[in-house]
């Protein structure tokens, strides 16, 4: 194992790490606090209080309007992208028992409605998660990235006598 040694002149809380999710102007995760202020300036971030066990650290962070938001914003997407494609695929389903002259139905020389509904599903599939990505990329994992600095910020020395 070889053995990195300390850069002179710089310490480790002045070693600015680049975040590749932050394109926000003006943000900098290495800023200090507001004398005075609940957390770090930002609206909704965890409260800067003396906590003492992890166990209370991370009741606190759930209990923040950041990490409420970050779960509100997942259920919104995810609940109803759920329900959209259990829908399709029990539609699917149906109509192969139900309706079995309907799927079998030409479209193009030998391929069927039922192949064609079939692709469809791989193919929503494959939209599905690509949205999904995007969702989050977009809409959490900035916050969510936010919410994991403020929490090994607190947690940082818990574990220690």
């Amino acid at each position: 194992m070889e053995q990195v040694d300390k850069q002179e002149g710089l310490d480790a809380s002045a070693t600015r790490v680049d975040d590749p999710w932050n394109d926000a102007a003006g943000f900098d995760p290495g800023e200090p606090a507001e004398a005075g202020a609940p957390g770090d300036g930002r609206p909704g971030a965890v409260p800067r209080q003396r906590v003492h066990s992890a166990a209370e650290i991370y009741l606190e962070v759930q209990r923040s309007p950041a990490f409420q938001e970050v779960r509100s914003r997942y259920r919104r997407f995810v609940f109803p992208a759920a329900l959209a494609f259990l829908l399709w695929y029990l539609a699917y389903v149906v109509a192969a028992t139900a309706a079995p002259g309907l799927m079998a139905r030409p479209v193009a020389g030998a391929v069927n409605v039922a192949m064609v509904a079939g692709l469809g599903q791989f193919l929503t599939t494959f939209l599905l998660t690509w949205a999904y990505a995007r969702h989050a990329r977009l809409r959490r994992d900035h916050a969510a990235l936010e919410l994991r600095w403020d929490t090994q910020e607190m947690t940082r020395g818990v574990g220690r006598s």
